[in-house]
């Protein structure tokens, strides 16, 4: 089959496709026929080496979190879903043409493999920031780097909620976020007190990783009211970095719940073909995001 790895620590251009043995579904697993994977942060963080202790790398190592696609494997100790069944969810090495799934779940109705490809790992990490940073229905969050992923996902999950949530991203992206029922400020040159003018800030989450984790800290008034998936740093100021999964199997299915409901709609900005894996991290790392980037396989 082919997938995507990488042999050393680096840049984009680290990233090959070659041949590769298929993996196989061992007890409590399932594999896939991947049509689509997620591109998250973490994958291009991974690549590049930074020291990330939930997810310990041996070289060569291949690429990626999350998949949707088609059940072709079952393991032993496996229930409720069988071959040929649509699923996404979240596993290992996904840019491939076959990857085994850890955690997954049956795809709502109506979602396309591209689309369900770009929820997993983000709607987890939605869930576990807005958690962690204890923020309650009535007062108002901050996020920072709004507009991506997991910021489309906050955004949404914290409005419904009934979170006031006050958004920052690029010019470009005012009015995504508007739609998506955030107050928008930009992030350039006097954030800081056009924040304050939308209003008190009760907890904050730095998504974007931009050296904001002072400010965001001077607004909310206490470092525990801020958390960061973004800044490895973050520790030193008192702040916590969140950067080990909760739950899988329950962000799923929340997910899915969501979804079907119409409470929770993440666009693809742009899909890329496996082969295009390089340019798809160069993109990521670049940031200024309107939802999810995903290749297709």
């Amino acid at each position: 089959m082919r997938k995507i790895n990488f042999a050393e620590f680096g840049g984009p251009e680290v990233l090959r496709l070659v041949e590769a043995e298929e993996p196989h579904a061992g007890p409590g697993r399932i594999r896939v026929a991947v049509r689509a994977a997620g591109v998250n942060p973490v994958d291009w963080r991974i690549r590049e080496g930074q020291v990330l202790g939930a997810h310990p790398v041996e070289l060569p190592a291949g690429v990626g979190l999350d998949a949707a696609g088609v059940v072709d494997e079952v393991g032993d100790g496996v229930e409720g879903v069988e071959v040929g069944d649509r699923v996404f969810g979240e596993g290992a090495d996904t840019y491939a043409e076959f990857a085994v799934l850890s955690a997954w779940a049956r795809m709502p109705e109506g979602l396309t493999f591209e689309e369900a490809a770009g929820y997993p790992s983000v709607v987890e990490t939605a869930l576990r920031v807005i958690r962690e940073v204890g923020v309650e229905a009535g007062q108002t969050l901050l996020v920072s780097g709004a507009s991506g992923g997991v910021g489309s996902a906050v955004l949404q999950i914290a409005r419904g909620r009934g979170i006031t949530v006050i958004g920052t991203a690029g010019a470009a992206n005012q009015d995504y976020l508007r739609g998506l029922g955030a107050l928008a400020t930009t992030y350039d040159e006097g954030w800081v007190e056009r924040v304050r003018h939308l209003g008190r800030v009760d907890a904050a989450l730095d998504l974007a990783g931009s050296g904001v984790i002072p400010e965001l800290v001077e607004l909310t008034g206490d470092p525990r009211k801020v958390v960061s998936i973004a800044d490895l740093g973050a520790p030193r100021l008192g702040v916590r970095f969140s950067g080990v999964a909760g739950s899988v199997p329950d962000a799923l299915a929340e997910a899915v719940d969501l979804i079907s409901r119409g409470r929770l709609h993440i666009p693809v900005e742009k899909s890329y073909a496996l082969t295009d894996a390089a340019a798809a991290h160069t993109d990521s790392r670049a940031g200024h995001a309107r939802g999810r980037r995903v290749l297709v396989v």
